[in-house]
């Protein structure tokens, strides 16, 4: 039996998709991998380095960027992206100081550094200085209700976007496209999280509205990829971008930037170029009059991603403890 610590704290900072990555590896590892047993350690970072410790494991996970230095070894991390260090003009200088002095080391001392994107290693390579060796990469999964869930029925057609409003997510790109269509297109515009009044005030149609949604349950996030008529992530960079994948599992049509949309999902997914309002709104257009082009590379994706589950993802990790405690 491996008994691994996982350092599960996360703090108010962590995003929805590292806060699922760290729920997945709690809740499955055990399941599809009867020979690892995963202790919780859920204590705040200043206790983590005694909790981790008591917990007498062999092999320590580290799933958040915000840890505790010096993890008892060997220890593998999960490196979600390199955001803070790709686009440092929009984040302050202790940011930039903690990458330099506590998450470049965490990174390079560990047995392995888990990625669930290609480009992801590519950045740790070149931004942190870790071996390109010790990088594994492992595609992040899908909740399983999504597939089966029943359309959100809504008055006119809407595009869709779930996640935080931070600056990277260049969330002006997505209103300024919609906010461009003809008037003759009905399609509203539904995003997650908070209000945002200043964007309500500032783009306005005459035949769509913006609707802010705030925190949304599971079913609901289901309801709304399945009922949309186009997902979009808008980002000027991600690390996998996971509400592209669970859209593309829905058979939703995923309308994303060159450089946010994650490999597997790519071959389903209509790109456009970073802040390009015209190319966004051409693709918006396209999805809010049913293109069959848009519904035919939909159907693709909702039939060929769904072997992205989480439990496969778990799996995948369990195989990434042995390799480190039986090379």
């Amino acid at each position: 039996m491996i008994r691994v610590a996982i350092a599960a704290h996360a703090t108010p900072r962590a995003s929805a998709g590292m806060r699922a990555y760290a729920t997945a590896l709690l809740e499955r590892i055990e399941r599809v991998a009867p020979d690892v047993h995963v202790v919780d350690v859920g204590a705040p970072i200043a206790l983590q380095p005694v909790a981790l410790r008591l917990a007498h494991a062999e092999l320590t996970h580290v799933p958040y960027l915000e840890a505790a230095p010096l993890p008892p070894r060997p220890y593998v991390a999960m490196l979600h992206d390199c955001i803070q260090l790709r686009l440092p003009a929009l984040y302050s200088r202790t940011t930039a100081a903690y990458w330099r002095f506590v998450a470049g080391p965490l990174y390079r001392n560990a047995a392995r550094v888990l990625v669930s994107e290609a480009r992801v290693a590519a950045d740790g390579a070149e931004l942190l200085g870790v071996r390109a060796d010790r990088f594994r990469t492992i595609p992040l999964g899908y909740s399983d209700g999504i597939p089966d869930a029943q359309p959100w029925q809504a008055e006119r057609p809407y595009a869709f976007y779930a996640g935080n409003h931070r600056p990277h997510k260049d969330l002006a790109t997505l209103y300024a496209a919609w906010a461009s269509l003809p008037e003759d297109l009905a399609l509203d515009l539904a995003l997650t999280g908070p209000d945002d009044p200043s964007a309500r005030q500032r783009y306005i149609r005459t035949n769509g509205t913006i609707a802010f949604l705030g925190t949304i349950d599971d079913a609901t996030l289901a309801q709304r990829y399945r009922g949309a008529a186009a997902y979009v992530q808008p980002s000027l960079i991600e690390g996998f971008g996971l509400p592209a994948l669970e859209a593309a599992v829905a058979g939703t049509p995923v309308l994303a930037t060159t450089t946010s949309i994650a490999e597997i999902v790519a071959p389903y997914a209509h790109t456009f170029a970073p802040g390009d309002v015209h190319a966004l709104a051409s693709l918006l257009a396209a999805a809010a009059t049913g293109a069959e082009s848009l519904r035919e590379r939909a159907a693709e994706g909702a039939a060929n991603l769904r072997a992205y589950t989480w439990d496969r993802f778990a799996a995948s990790t369990a195989a990434i403890y042995r390799e480190v405690l039986c090379p």
